[in-house]
């Protein structure tokens, strides 16, 4: 079934149609075609700057094929969990992740267990992967929201902006989607290049949680298909986005005193030997 999708203030009008093509007679949704496509990217992605980052090939993908289960196992619990009102009356239909209903943050706890789980088991350090795995996170999270523009999901409240966006004929609504899309491309940008001139290892990954943080916990404010904590009205994405952005200050203010604080014993040892 096509949808229309305009965004009239730009003169743009889509007719999207959700399944990209048929294979064996089964149908391939865009949104799966357009979040494998962001996984693939930041796979190879990673492989590029494994070493960059003390680590192998090898490594890199090991700790995939432990990481990515999990991730999306989260992924799709972590929704399941803020909105079962929509499953208790057909529990089998929660293994229907191919019609939608995944969180990205719960695809980055469940991701985060297999690194540690696969850090632990090869006795290596963590904190390589996770600058390595924030900057491919940045790749997924941009070219997958595009998966929401296809499904016509993951937009927000009404505005009369001249980029707001139509589904059908319906009011112009916030494209939430875009604006996280950008977001996060801006932020691997940035991050990429800093990245060659990180001042500790898990510095990428912090500043990640916290760029990513800022944007998601304003972004998330627009939405009107926010999961919220059970009967609360708080939203679950938004509350955490703002919680793990100042805990990210916290950790990377300890860190760069930690390190100012070396420098200086440094300069001061090598003047009293002189």
């Amino acid at each position: 079934m096509k949808k229309n999708i305009a965004f009239p203030g730009l003169g743009l009008e889509f007719q999207i149609d959700r399944v990209a093509f048929e294979l064996f007679g089964r149908p391939i949704y865009w949104y799966a075609v357009i979040i494998a496509t962001g996984f693939l990217l930041a796979v190879f992605y990673g492989m590029k700057r494994s070493r960059e980052f003390k680590l192998s090939e090898d490594n890199v993908s090991g700790m995939l094929l432990v990481a990515f289960p999990l991730a999306i196992i989260c992924a799709r619990l972590y929704y399941v969990i803020f909105n079962f009102k929509l499953y208790k009356n057909d529990i089998l239909s929660i293994l229907y992740i191919w019609e939608g209903g995944i969180a990205i943050y719960g695809a980055i706890i469940g991701a985060l267990i297999g690194v540690f789980i696969y850090c632990r088991v090869k006795k290596l350090p963590i904190v390589g992967f996770l600058d390595i795995g924030a900057l491919g996170l940045l790749i997924g999270q941009a070219i997958g929201r595009w998966g929401n523009f296809v499904n016509a999901e993951a937009f927000g409240c009404e505005t009369s902006l001249p980029w707001g966006m139509q589904i059908g004929r319906g009011a112009c609504v916030h494209p939430t989607f875009l604006y996280e899309s950008l977001w996060n491309t801006i932020g691997f940008v940035i991050l990429h290049f800093y990245s060659k001139h990180r001042r500790f290892d898990g510095e990428i990954f912090w500043l990640y949680v916290l760029w990513y943080g800022i944007g998601r916990c304003f972004i998330e404010g627009l939405r009107t298909d926010s999961l919220y904590f059970f009967n609360t009205g708080i939203r679950t994405s938004q509350a955490l986005a703002g919680i793990t952005a100042v805990v990210a200050v916290i950790v990377l203010i300890y860190n760069y005193n930690k390190n100012n604080k070396r420098k200086t014993e440094v300069i001061e040892n090598e003047c009293s030997d002189n």
